[in-house]
């Protein structure tokens, strides 16, 4: 194990590129599944939950190879259609192999998925939505089976919510499903885009990309392709969020800015200053940080991935603002962390009243998930003294160096072996 040691009181300065995002690298994997040969994904990060995610295919016949930051998938070979608790358990995303399994082959036997425990996430509307398009669903000790032993059927599929996996594992289901399948009330998430032009690219019939409409007509083969992954507009806002609470000024490239247009919004009216390009952001704070009120919502509204980030620059902020989580219900779990370092903050259910205070004060603190770590780093940043943050696991899970890439940036930041 290892921990993550921040000396505060530095500000940021200079320049910093992203990596491919996570939350759709490990989709268009997944969508490797739908097609025999070989898939090649570029601009994919070196992060923990690729590695399992590259296991989980390997385990089910794929053979995956990995050139710097490009991935080859072969597909041709699947030897089986079951994944183990023991990948699973580490990676709620590995769900999304549900969908191309039982597609391609008709059936599929998944183990019910773990990762960050930031609320429940039901994957009902995953199981609903696939027994719309004909199959059959089975929970047995802890995994989930679906069958469609004549192969699945277009359906008229309405979320309960726009859900992320939800969308992606009934798009998967639906390129190779007989007839036309409409999915409403869709994410819109950008990775769902990127998800849709990976598809199309392997000849998949989608139309409404971008929308809460998307039509699929199915098709009764794909072919392997070549994709880019889109870049990390979470781990974007995590850099601009750390120039933010020091105080400094920093170039993020590698992402399109549209993708973080609310959080720069919130920013914005939190004093920060923005200089935007077709592919990067320059972000300065010279006065003080001004309290904004910020309400989680899926996109193009604030992304629940950045609230942590959020809440630790108003930490610091020149008075109180409210934070309304209503994404996930257990997100709040590090305010207790930041409290340890001297932050005022009040939880009442789904929101918390952040109370800026004029200083923090560096403390040993506890990751309780991906982007809850990384928000106590950055407030390690802003921090006097010295922070340690231990359970780094729940960081490099989604972002790729983040020591080393703040530590280009100026920061005092070095990871260490406990």
């Amino acid at each position: 194990m290892s921990s993550i040691i921040v000396t505060g009181g530095r500000p940021l300065t200079g320049s910093v590129r992203v990596a491919g995002a996570k939350n759709s690298a490990l989709k268009l994997m997944a969508a490797a599944l739908l097609a025999p040969g070989e898939s090649v994904i570029r601009n994919v990060p070196e992060i923990s939950d690729v590695q399992v995610m590259a296991e989980v295919l390997e385990h089910l016949g794929a053979r995956v190879g990995r050139d710097g930051d490009v991935l080859s998938i072969d597909a041709g070979d699947i030897t089986s259609v079951e994944t183990p608790y023991e990948l699973v358990a580490q990676m709620r995303a590995s769900i999304v192999v549900l969908g191309p399994l039982v597609a391609r082959f008709g059936r599929a036997r998944v183990a019910m998925p773990g990762g960050c425990n930031i609320g429940s996430r039901k994957i009902d509307m995953h199981v609903h939505g696939l027994e719309q398009l004909g199959a059959h669903i089975e929970f047995e000790h802890g995994y989930i089976e679906a069958s469609a032993p004549e192969g699945l059927t277009g359906a008229h599929v309405i979320l309960d919510f726009p859900s992320v996996g939800a969308t992606e594992n009934l798009l998967m289901a639906a390129v190779l499903a007989s007839g036309v399948t409409t999915i409403e009330n869709a994410a819109r998430e950008p990775e769902i885009g990127d998800l849709v032009d990976m598809l199309v690219a392997m000849g998949a019939s989608i139309v409404g990309r971008g929308s809460s409409t998307l039509k699929v007509t199915g098709v009764d083969a794909l072919a392997p392709a070549e994709h880019a992954t889109v870049g990390d507009r979470i781990e974007a806002g995590t850099f601009l969020a750390a120039a933010a609470i020091t105080g400094g000024e920093v170039t993020v490239s590698g992402f399109d800015p549209a993708h973080l247009e609310m959080v720069i919004t919130k920013m914005r009216q939190a004093g920060c200053t923005f200089e935007l390009g077709p592919d990067r952001a320059t972000v300065r704070r010279e006065g003080a940080l001004r309290p904004v009120d910020v309400a989680t919502l899926p996109f193009p509204g604030f992304p629940t991935d950045m609230q942590a980030q959020f809440m630790a620059m108003m930490a610091i902020a020149d008075g109180a603002c409210l934070i309304t989580e209503n994404v996930f219900e257990n997100r709040f779990m590090f305010a207790d962390e930041l409290k340890r370092m001297g932050a005022d903050i009040d939880i009442e259910g789904h929101r918390a009243l952040v109370r800026g205070v004029a200083k923090l004060e560096g403390a040993p603190v506890r990751s309780p998930d991906l982007r809850g770590g990384a928000a106590l780093v950055l407030a390690g940043l802003a921090a006097e003294g010295e922070t340690r943050v231990t359970d780094v696991h729940h960081i490099v899970r989604g972002y790729e160096d983040f020591a080393g890439k703040l530590a280009v940036l100026g920061a005092g930041v070095r990871m260490e072996d406990d």
